[in-house]
Parts: C-alpha cells; structure tokens; sequence
C-alpha cells in the first residue's frame, strides 16, 4: 500500500541507514557474507508502535539466525520503482508488494525464482507457478468509515455521491498505492467494465477531497473525522482499529447488488543479484513458517497465506464475521498488469487528477 516519503526504518537492527546510505550498511555485493537482510515492502505489516506482525516475525528472525533486518517502506508501486532504479546497483534483498505491482516487478525482471519453505502450503492462485513470487499474508480491498459520525455503515456506491460526504472523501492514489489501484480494480468490477466505472469516480470526484500517496495516513483521518470514508485493507485496518475506536470496515456495493471485494495478498519474492541472497531466502522460509502463519492473525489482524495453517484466535474469528455474506471476486491479474498504465491515464482523464 502506499507511502509517499521513501523512509527507511530499523527494524531490529543497529544500522539506522538512510535510503542513501544503504549500500553502506551491507547492501554492497563485496558483503554478501554479512548477516544483514533488506526488505523493501508495501506498508501495513508494520505496527504503529512496534506490535505489528514485522516487528514480531523480524524480532524472532533476529534471534534464531542473528541476522539484522533493516526495512524500507513505501507505496507499492513506488518500491517497484525504487527497485528498478537500482538494478545495476541492486540494494534489497527481498520485496513485498501487492498486485498487480509483485507481477509488474516480476515482467522487469526485478525477481529471482525462489520457492521458500512452506510454499507448498499456498494456493496456486496466491503464488507465481514460477517460483517468482509467493503470498506471504493475504488480506482483502475495503474501505473504512467513521463509526462515531455516522451511526451505520455506507452501503453503496451511490451513496458516497450525497452531499454529506463533500470533502470527506479520500482514496490513495491508482498506480502508486496497491490499494489506490485496488480502487479501481473494485470499481470496474462493480459497475461493468472501465467506462462505467471511470463515469463513477468522476461524479465521486466532487465529494473527493484529492488523491493521496499513502493510504496509512488515511485511517487515521478517518477515526479523527477529518474524513467520513477513505479506502484501505482489511489487514491493515482492522490492525489500526485497535488504536482508533472510530474506525469502521466496510465493503461498497453496486445498488441492488452484494458487498464485493477481492484478494490483495501481500507477496513477497527474492530479488534477482539480491546483495545477501542467502539471508534473503532464510527470511522467506521464516516468513512462511507454521509460528510466523499463526502470528499473522494473532498479531498482525491478517489471513495466513498457508492452508494448512488454522486461525483459531479471537481476531481470526472477528475477521470471519467481518467478511461473512462478503462476495469474493478474483481479478484478471494478467488483464489489469498488461493495461494498468491505460487505466490509470483514463482515472487521471475522468478526474482530472
């Protein structure tokens, strides 16, 4: 998902690097023997005050292996980007991102095939049959509301039109963040096709009070009531909500139809001439390990990407409840990475963004 300032972040380790000076803190190949690991990633796994399922997965990785983790977070497509500018000078070692941008990364030749431990366990649909990329947690597109200002749920589409939601409206930006393209991807599903959908976001452009790099900063204008209604994920809200009572979940709907949404798993893949390659791949098994699946709803408000993995914990069961009578959609993944630049140009078109 989805942050607009590139700010790299210790994660359980001593070298507090600055985006620059990576390469200075083990990411150079004449290093590969050190025990450092990079991991740029989408934002959302990460807790707002250290409680999330990283610090927790990254914490234990530490101590079993001693390797250090240094973590670099931003909008999904902006890391894809990030990773492109450096290929000749490669500095992560491991990317998560969301679809479509783990495909997009995968078409530039950013990932090397690797199939961690574990991987036997995910879905076919939740990995490349490649060995490219593998679903680390899966997690599902939504939208959250202020629970306080408004005493029920909006249920509709249409509904977002009304006058009282005039700039209190606000997604994260299509191409930048995964879950801002989710936007889209929801929205062309929903009504038919992309000229109907692009018609939409244009009449919502009204009430839209302007697009947003980062779709973590927009929870907590939503719980503060800054904004009525703003995108997100399922994961990543449901993990804000423990800190921001206001915050409500929701699924919007066509008029007359059910609440939709989609898969959005975080993906993760190795990355090709990847610095500490063999760190790299350890940190994917830890990641996929039967401790670290069970931690992701536990801790992280998350699915496990294993299906042999069962959530029995009370957010597992919360999670259940939230998605029951939700249907689930599955995009065409190769359709939306072969056409994502011409849907973005229509949804800047439509809205003149």
């Amino acid at each position: 998902m989805r942050k607009n300032l590139l700010k790299p972040v210790a994660a359980v380790t001593g070298c507090l690097a600055l985006a620059t000076t990576l390469s200075a803190c083990g990411g150079s190949s004449a290093a590969s023997d050190e025990k450092l690991v990079t991991v740029y990633s989408a934002d959302g796994l990460k807790g707002e005050n250290g409680d999330g399922w990283y610090d927790k997965v990254f914490k234990d990785f530490e101590k079993k292996t001693g390797i250090k983790v240094t973590y670099v977070e931003g909008g999904s497509g902006e890391m894809v980007q990030r990773a492109v500018r450096e290929k000749s000078n490669t500095q992560a070692d491991v990317l998560v991102t969301l679809p479509p941008f783990i495909q997009q990364a995968d078409s530039k030749g950013l990932l090397a095939a690797y199939e961690p431990a574990g991987s036997d366990q995910v879905d076919g649909a939740d990995k490349a049959s490649d060995g490219k990329w593998t679903s680390v947690v899966n997690n599902y597109f939504g939208f959250v509301y202020n629970k306080k200002e408004l005493k029920t749920a909006p249920t509709t589409w249409d509904e977002l039109l009304d006058g009282t939601y005039k700039e209190k409206i606000q997604y994260s930006t299509p191409g930048v963040a995964g879950d801002g393209t989710a936007v889209l991807i929801k929205a062309m599903h929903d009504f038919g096709g992309k000229e109907p959908a692009m018609e939409y976001l244009k009449k919502l452009q009204a009430n839209n009070v302007g697009p947003s790099a980062s779709t973590g900063k927009l929870a907590p204008k939503v719980d503060k009531g800054e904004l009525l209604v703003a995108n997100g994920d399922v994961q990543m809200n449901y993990a804000q909500s423990k800190d921001m009572p206001n915050l409500g979940i929701w699924f919007p709907a066509k008029a007359g139809s059910k609440p939709t949404t989609f898969a959005l798993p975080y993906a993760a893949g190795l990355v090709d001439k990847a610095p500490h390659s063999a760190n790299g791949k350890k940190l994917l098994d830890f990641m996929l390990s039967e401790q670290a699946q069970k931690d992701v709803s536990e801790v992280g408000g998350g699915f496990s990407a294993r299906k042999d993995v069962e959530a029995t914990d009370a957010n597992a069961r919360a999670l259940a409840e939230l998605m029951g009578g939700v249907e689930v959609f599955e995009p065409d993944w190769s359709d939306i990475g072969a056409h994502l630049g011409d849907y973005v140009d229509a949804w800047k078109t439509a809205t003149g963004s």
